[in-house]
């Protein structure tokens, strides 16, 4: 069991199932108080049945004063999971673009607002951060994912290098390819570059839960993503060229 997690307060957004769902029953096997949150509140309930925490559906924008009346008045952990995975290219339009940046960038700004004046206050909060590879690296196929992605990424660091010393911890879980339903809708940019390493949503858990023990700001279920961030840091062009092999691999397979 981690000590950090046993008896915390805790909310997941986008939690009716994938990540999500995996991290709401990790954290409730871990002795964790789970919040269960999902615009699907069908799925958020049957969720919370099963791990024995609280449904709260809804926009995960604006869900943590009804979280934090469920959990009695605290929130110790919140996992702001919820994300939609936006496909195409500079072309998509200004509602796919202005979609991706509202729930992948701006629900975690306004969860952060809302909860930090009280983590602060106490001197401890812990703020977990979906993110993706693609935040760190980027995805053929899918600008707004891949933007929104970096920006989600930046917030989370931000989030650490500010308030760090003040007791809150922060968390980016940076996976590839995960087996859950935004993998499969992903299309053939899906297949070829993430299918053939994914993993499932329970691996996604027990990275998270190792970060946790070892005080980690960036979680890495697939660890050669650490290699990849190295290259394309050290040297941006090889990397941007082998990035278009791909691209041009993938143009050729449609």
């Amino acid at each position: 069991m981690v000590e950090a997690v046993q008896g915390a307060g805790v909310v997941v957004t986008g939690a009716g199932g994938g990540i999500g769902a995996a991290l709401a029953r990790r954290f409730a096997a871990e002795g964790a108080r789970v919040v269960v949150n999902d615009l699907d509140a069908d799925r958020a309930k049957a969720v919370a049945e099963e791990i024995g925490g609280t449904a709260v559906p809804g926009d995960a924008s604006a869900i943590v004063d009804e979280a934090r009346d469920a959990l009695g008045g605290t929130v110790d952990v919140y996992c702001a999971n919820a994300g939609v995975a936006s496909g195409g290219s500079e072309a998509a339009g200004e509602d796919v673009w202005a979609l991706a940046w509202d729930v992948n960038v701006m629900a975690h700004v306004r969860a952060a607002h809302a909860l930090l004046p009280g983590w602060l206050e106490r001197g401890s909060g812990r703020f977990v951060s979906t993110v993706s590879a693609a935040g760190l690296l980027t995805m053929i196929g899918a600008a707004p994912y891949s933007v929104t992605k970096h920006g989600a990424y930046a917030f989370a660091e931000w989030l650490s290098l500010t308030y760090r010393h003040r007791g809150i911890k922060v968390h980016a879980i940076c996976p590839q390819g995960v087996r859950t339903d935004m993998l499969t809708g992903s299309g053939s940019a899906g297949d070829l570059v993430l299918a053939p390493t994914a993993i499932e949503p329970e691996a996604v858990a027990d990275a998270l839960f190792a970060g946790i023990e070892e005080d980690r700001f960036l979680i890495l279920p697939h660890p050669e993503v650490a290699g990849y961030y190295q290259a394309r840091a050290a040297d941006p062009d090889r990397w941007l060229g082998n990035m278009n092999h791909l691209q041009r691999k993938w143009e050729a397979a449609r």
